[in-house]
């Protein structure tokens, strides 16, 4: 069965995620829930990781945060620019850049609602007498250079940033932009999530059996979903890239029991994503036992169909509708689509998910399902089926 348990930090930011909600009083009065230390760092390790997307630092510049919350200051460094983002108490006697913010307000701006309000925070450099000559490698200007780049990666990291894509997938070493051309059909469907509270499943994390190795595609949702959980399941042991919001699982998905079990202990999911084996019979059997696990108003995604034509991958280039192949299986779903207007005596026995098709869009080797309740009604009745309209309405004599 599948390692289905959470690990602290996952745990923790999952509540974060939760009090960050609602109005800045509720916050502040859940905020002891996690604790204050926890909450700190988990807050500035996630704007630590967030801030390595933009422009990074020269040289590592190390970040006074001085927080406020029921009328005490917390100092706290945060390294940027370094390959391991250091977070731990304390302060420095001169440093280079000093935020100082509410707590309360921090999370709320790192993992809040978008229209979160941002009135405390006060961000400075330190004042020098400037540089001691013009060229370019002053190292007063390279040392400020740094300190206001890691000052913009702070800003960044805390607003609701809307993060494009391709170029998310070109950075992490995702295949979704550049192998394939998925990141435009996501963006389409994927936009109106950016700054919901996202729970994200994928089939598939890469790297084959090193368990260290892989998650390029998790690490891309994670940034692009800022208030999102991100979960991957992989046949191999994926363990050592556990990072916050970013839980790797170990699991079969062909093993329906093994995929009802995940779907029960961490769904409902706003979006699924198969990018797993691609071999026609898992595709299936994970759609079987995972689309009842997608909440309504949420997204099921089947890529690389190219593999439903591949006999190797259990297809076929001639048996085109054949339920058994991914794509043959895909289009069963554009009946379901249309469930309520099948002739009543066509003897068309009733799917689990003919209620819940909204929408099915195919694109060139990737399919998105809609979820969404499908009882818009057929025809008036009085219509006949059986007749040839032009006979039928043909003026009688």
């Amino acid at each position: 069965m599948a390692d289905v348990n959470l690990n602290d930090e996952n745990l923790s930011a999952a509540q974060l995620i939760s009090i960050a909600d609602g109005v800045y009083e509720e916050t502040a009065a859940r905020l002891g829930e996690i604790g204050t230390e926890t909450v700190i760092d988990a807050v500035l390790k996630e704007i630590a990781w967030r801030a390595h997307d933009g422009v990074p630092p020269s040289r590592p510049v190390t970040a006074v945060f001085e927080l406020t919350h029921e009328g005490k200051q917390l100092d706290y460094l945060v390294t940027f620019g370094a390959e391991d983002p250091a977070v731990a108490p304390g302060t420095l006697e001169d440093p280079w850049l000093v935020v100082r913010q509410d707590l309360v307000e921090l999370l709320r701006a790192v993992y809040g609602p978008p229209d979160a309000e941002v009135g405390t925070r006060s961000i400075a450099l330190k004042d020098e007498p400037g540089p001691g000559s013009f060229v370019p490698d002053d190292p007063w200007r390279m040392a400020r250079d740094a300190a206001a780049r890691a000052a913009d990666g702070i800003v960044t990291a805390c607003a609701t940033h809307h993060y494009d894509l391709g170029a998310l997938s070109l950075r992490f070493g995702s295949d979704k932009w550049g192998g394939h051309w998925y990141t435009e059909h996501y963006e389409r469907h994927f936009a109106p999530l950016r700054n919901s509270r996202v729970r994200l499943l994928e089939l598939g994390i890469g790297g084959y059996q090193a368990p260290n190795v892989g998650g390029a595609s998790l690490r891309m949702w994670k940034q692009y979903f800022r208030r999102g959980m991100v979960y991957g399941l992989d046949y191999f042991d994926k363990s050592g890239i556990a990072e916050p919001r970013l839980q790797p699982l170990q699991g079969d998905q062909g093993d329906p029991a093994l995929l009802a079990e995940l779907g029960g202990s961490l769904g409902l999911f706003d979006i699924i994503i198969d990018d797993g084996s691609h071999i026609s019979g898992d595709v299936i059997a994970s759609f079987e036992a995972l689309f009842a696990h997608v909440r309504p108003g949420g997204l099921y995604v089947v890529e690389d169909t190219q593999t439903s034509y591949w006999t190797g991958w259990g297809g076929s280039s001639t048996e085109l509708d054949s339920p058994a192949t991914t794509v043959g299986y895909l289009k069963t779903l554009v009946d379901a689509l249309h469930h309520q207007e099948f002739e009543k005596d066509a003897g068309r026995q009733p799917r689990p998910h003919d209620e819940w098709i909204g929408a099915v869009h195919f694109y060139h080797n990737i399919v998105v399902i809609e979820k969404r309740r499908n009882s818009e009604q057929s025809a008036p009745s009085w219509v006949p089926r059986h007749t040839n309209p032009m006979e039928w309405m043909k003026p009688k004599e």
